[in-house]
């Protein structure tokens, strides 16, 4: 089995200079598969293209991929469509979930799912607006679309290679071409809700078998999260799924 790891970034000086990625190679040098890891860069402004350059020039399984900046939602996509591996996780580069997590996700796969996600139990150490925020958006996710995961937002998914391929190729919110003209900016990196939401609605759509699977996960300081904005952005993309469900876009 190979395992694929998509990582996008969008101006992650401070969590380089912690030495996320040198976590993530010692945990997968010691693993007992195959791996390759994607570290997808969003157009970054500071110096995390620089810093990855010279890691991945001296850790061979490692690649960066420069994307023009889009938010996370495309960047992800062009990961996970450029990634060959068996298994394809992508995870946030702040390793608010630590890498060997995956072996939790890796043993849903290995006994039947199709796709595992990680759900963050009690959300440590959060500030008490995004633990509000979290369960408001969770009725209304079961309500609207009729997702019925406690949390659809953990940056820790994985997903089989066909699951993987089908779902982001039939992406609509979010494409792998999707420009600043969709409202990203340099000042303001998107963080959509809408894209687990897009991701997960189709996994359903397509009859795959999905796995809510807790996961140790810890709040980091420096988060691109802005509860008002992503508050807004998150209902408007909820809506925008169920509005292209509604006009028979999402096609199986």
């Amino acid at each position: 089995m190979m395992l694929s790891v998509v990582i996008p970034a969008f101006n992650e000086e401070g969590s380089l200079k912690k030495g996320v990625l040198n976590d993530v190679y010692d945990y997968l040098k010691n693993s007992n598969y195959k791996w390759q890891v994607l570290i997808v860069d969003d157009g970054s402004t500071d110096s995390t293209a620089k810093i990855c350059e010279d890691f991945v020039s001296k850790h061979s399984g490692f690649k960066l991929m420069k994307e023009p900046h889009r938010g996370k939602g495309g960047t992800v996509i062009s990961g996970m469509l450029e990634a060959r591996g068996d298994y394809l996780l992508f995870a946030d580069m702040d390793q608010a979930t630590p890498l060997p997590e995956v072996e939790k996700l890796i043993d849903k796969l290995d006994n039947g799912f199709d796709i595992a996600i990680g759900s963050r139990h009690g959300r440590e150490g959060a500030p008490i607006i995004r633990k509000i925020m979290a369960y408001g958006f969770s009725l209304l996710r079961l309500l609207v679309l009729r997702l019925p995961f406690k949390d659809t937002q953990c940056g820790f998914k994985i997903f089989k290679k066909d699951a993987a391929n089908r779902i982001f190729g039939k992406m609509k919110i979010f494409t792998q071409t999707q420009s600043n003209s969709a409202g990203f900016n340099e000042k303001n990196p998107s963080v959509s809700a809408g894209f687990d939401l897009e991701v997960l609605y189709l996994a359903r759509k397509l009859g795959y078998k999905v796995a809510e699977v807790p996961v140790t996960w810890h709040h980091q300081e420096g988060t691109k999260v802005n509860p008002i904005r992503d508050s807004i952005e998150g209902f408007r993309d909820l809506m925008m799924v169920r509005l292209n469900s509604l006009q028979g876009k999402y096609k199986v």
